[in-house]
């Protein structure tokens, strides 16, 4: 239950950091939610990744939608496998594990102090 509720608050903070600030501010989120939840390190860091992985691939989903898909599949014929879901799927984790990361950092430093 800890999980979903950090990877809940680590989307919810990280959308609202992105929306007014640069991309990397996701980070300041991602740790703040490992820090204030003090989960163990390893549920913190999926927590984390999810968060933020899944954020990320909403918004490629709806930036594919609005712009009908012209420049995802231009970006996709560069990489070998030539798919949009495996261009999706590479930016998730190319987003979350900052976000993972991040929410590692919260964790142990929550951690230490007690």
């Amino acid at each position: 239950m800890n999980l979903l509720k950090q990877t809940l608050f680590t989307a919810a903070l990280c959308f609202i950091l992105q929306y007014f600030f640069p991309w990397w501010t996701m980070t300041l989120g991602a740790f703040a939610a490992g820090w204030y939840f003090g989960n163990k390190p390893g549920v913190s860091f999926l927590a984390g990744l999810l968060g933020v992985g899944l954020l990320w691939l909403a918004t490629a989903t709806v930036i594919d939608a609005e712009s009908q898909a012209t420049l995802t599949e231009k970006v996709a014929q560069l990489f070998p496998t030539k798919t949009k879901p495996l261009l999706f799927l590479l930016t998730a984790v190319i987003g979350g594990l900052p976000g993972a990361f991040a929410a590692l950092t919260g964790a142990y430093l929550k951690g230490s102090k007690e």
